[in-house]
């Protein structure tokens, strides 16, 4: 098997299971898990480009209008981040699944607003299937399903500023995570002047797995950089959906969310619509690699 399926593999197999991590820290505050993860983030991608002599290179790429874009990508980045979080800890993994599993169609529509991309006629039945799919969880829920909309939401628009901004992965989320270092950082020193601090006061298992989250972090992003790299997107884009598709199975048969027939209806909708927009995908690349040849 080529090397990068197996590092894509490994990317969305770490970022599905990362639930299970977030709940192995749900007695701590979202917040201040965020913060860790943002702070340890930082450090070690930051050590890396300097470890691997990339410093010069990174700091000649920065100019204003990355600046911008980046500052931009690191807040949306933090939001989504810290609904994820206390989602998974507050019993909500099923419904982070559904803003994942969203956020790819998501992404077809903002290119279509702001990128002048338009769907094909094919592609618009998915698209109106899947926004069925949304529309009647919304009505079954009572209100919107704002954890997953939120999450496809901030994700969806972070994907469009990265789409638009130069830097790749590694020195892209670097700068991102510079831009809420400080602020991160800043807060974790006060709740720890108030006494209400995690780091060094639960433990050292709560310590290492704070720290850690930096790593959980760092690793998945790395081995997704080497992927792209090395297989088609559409491959890339096909295996995206391994990772949601973990996050709900755990929330359903690890954690015992409940899952009813009404949500199975409106999940079903949506998981109808990406297999049509995929198969579509597949089929009209195929042709064209045909009428090339």
């Amino acid at each position: 098997m080529n090397s990068g399926f197996l590092y894509a593999l490994g990317a969305y197999l770490v970022w599905g299971l990362l639930p299970v991590y977030w709940k192995w820290l749900q007695h701590v505050p979202a917040v201040q898990v965020v913060g860790h993860r943002i702070g340890w983030s930082f450090i070690l991608l930051l050590g890396f480009i300097i470890a691997t002599g990339q410093w010069r290179t990174f700091r000649s790429e920065i100019n204003r209008r990355v600046l911008v874009n980046y500052s931009i990508a690191g807040i949306l980045l933090g939001i989504n981040w810290l609904v994820y979080v206390w989602a998974v800890n507050a019993g909500f993994i099923v419904e982070t699944s559904l803003g994942y599993f969203i956020n790819p169609l998501f992404s077809v529509v903002l290119g279509m607003l702001f990128l002048g991309e338009r769907l094909r006629r094919a592609q618009w039945f998915p698209v109106g299937l899947a926004a069925c799919g949304v529309v009647y969880l919304t009505m079954a829920y009572g209100s919107l399903p704002w954890i997953a909309l939120t999450l496809a939401f901030t994700f969806g628009f972070y994907g469009l500023v990265k789409k638009i901004s130069p830097l790749g992965s590694l020195h892209g989320l670097t700068l991102e995570t510079g831009f809420v270092f400080l602020p991160a950082v800043g807060y974790l020193v006060l709740v720890n002047f108030e006494g209400q601090g995690a780091f060094g006061h639960q433990g050292l298992q709560t310590d290492l797995l704070l720290a850690g989250a930096g790593v959980a972090t760092f690793i998945p992003l790395l081995l997704f950089a080497s992927a792209t790299r090395r297989i088609p997107l559409i491959a890339i884009g096909i295996m995206q959906y391994i990772a949601p598709t973990l996050q709900f199975l755990i929330g359903v048969f690890l954690y015992k969310e409940p899952f009813s027939q009404t949500k199975l209806v409106g999940f079903t909708l949506i998981w109808i619509a990406l297999l049509l927009f995929w198969l579509e995908s597949v089929y009209v690349r195929r042709r064209q690699q045909v009428n090339r040849t």
